[in-house]
């Protein structure tokens, strides 16, 4: 047995705002706090146009508010972040404000970034060298603080990595800097309502199936076991709730905490799982998702999620039994085989009950297309940081997607 109670934990500077008004009750203390002075929001063109958040954050700062750059895209592009940094900087910004899903995060991390090192985009963003491991330079120019509210529960809301969008290379732009976490995050359910359900849908089914395959994991600290155990009791209660309570803010409130939960456990030592029998299959849903811009991250996971299990060959005993348990399928005339396609068949009712697709064709992308998918799932650091050979990784990637097609 490994020993698990030799690890290394790390905390990180940040405050949480959550509950009902927590824009009007606590943005103006946070950015008081960190001497900011042009306090400037970043997101997207329906956040600002189609509900009042923005609204009332200039409200609520008054003469520290400095404006707006509504135009961040899906998956974060490369044009509309850089676009974002030329705005931020011509309003004389100091802190910036990001505020809606995954995608905006993300962005605003990189227009920090952008804001701050003298380099080209392209010199400091993760390297692919022929032949060798990838790596990212190191960044280490002070960066305007980053407050951050969620309008979908993400798990980008408090982390520091990036990746954008640019059609005219063959991967994404990446970018890690620990300076650019929030120094504050605010879940105020008013702006969690703000979201379409469909939105909410996807983005939930993110964060469900990657804290299913979080328990799969066998060997892990006991301060990361609380913080994984407790976001998997989250969102396997609330997932089936954004359904049958589609008004209601407690499940999507849950499925924040849930995600900051999930970002503890890695801080206190927990790997994110990005492979293995029940963690689907994080290259080609990033593929997926990027590639075709009708296809949310919810839905390119939950196209693979149940085969991937299904193809598995080798599935360790102890994981199956814990993910099956967890699911409540597991019974003890059950073998390892029986445990993980349990699983698999569970996955695939809830999945459709919550109404995301089971099936690559439910998502009307040719099947033609299956290699070009694969061939993109090779430049992507967090899934394949040079450590396996890229013949191998396509040919994988190939054969899950014509099994889950």
């Amino acid at each position: 047995m490994p020993d698990t109670t030799a690890f290394r934990a790390a905390s990180h500077n940040w405050r949480l705002y959550c509950g009902q008004q927590a824009i009007e009750q606590g943005l103006k203390e946070s950015v008081v706090r960190v001497r900011a002075k042009r306090a400037f929001v970043v997101c997207s063109r329906s956040v600002n146009r189609r509900t009042d958040t923005v609204r009332r954050i200039e409200a609520a700062l008054g003469d520290l508010y400095a404006g707006v750059y509504d135009g961040i895209e899906k998956d974060s592009t490369y044009a509309s972040v850089l676009a974002a940094k030329e705005a931020a900087t011509e309003a004389g910004a100091d802190l910036l404000i990001a505020v809606g899903g995954g995608s905006v995060m993300v962005a605003t991390r990189v227009v920090a970034i952008y804001m701050a090192e003298a380099g080209s985009p392209f010199e400091i963003m993760t390297q692919y060298p022929e032949g060798k491991p990838a790596y990212s330079p190191r960044l280490l120019a002070p960066k305007p603080p980053v407050i951050n509210i969620p309008t979908t529960p993400t798990s980008a809301m408090n982390r520091s990595g990036a990746g954008l969008k640019n059609p005219d290379l063959d991967h994404r732009m990446e970018y890690f800097d620990p300076k650019t976490r929030p120094g504050a995050i605010f879940i105020d359910e008013a702006a969690l309502l703000t979201a379409p359900r469909e939105l909410i849908r996807s983005t939930a089914t993110t964060g469900f199936a990657g804290l299913v395959g979080a328990m799969a994991q066998t060997e892990i600290n006991p301060l990361a076991e609380a913080s994984r155990n407790h976001a998997f009791r989250l969102v396997h209660r609330a997932y089936p709730r954004l359904i049958d309570e589609p008004d209601s803010a407690s499940p999507r409130v849950d499925f924040c905490i849930a995600a900051l939960l999930s970002n503890r456990a890695e801080d206190d030592g927990f790997r994110r799982p990005r492979g293995g029998t029940f963690s689907g299959d994080y290259a080609v849903s990033t593929a997926l998702h990027v590639r075709y811009p009708h296809v949310g991250q919810g839905e390119s996971t939950s196209v693979v999620h149940a085969t991937k299990i299904r193809l598995s060959e080798k599935i360790d005993p102890r994981s199956a039994r814990q993910v099956a348990e967890a699911l409540e399928v597991w019974h003890s005339n059950m073998d390892t085989r029986q445990a993980a396609l349990a699983v698999a068949d569970l996955l695939d009712d809830l999945y459709t009950r919550v109404g995301v697709p089971t099936r690559l064709r439910q998502l009307d992308i040719p099947r033609d297309d299956l290699r070009a998918i694969a061939n993109e799932t090779v430049k992507n650091f967090n899934a394949n940081a040079g450590m396996r050979s890229e013949a191998e990784q396509i040919e994988d990637a190939v054969r899950l997607l014509e099994a889950a097609y």
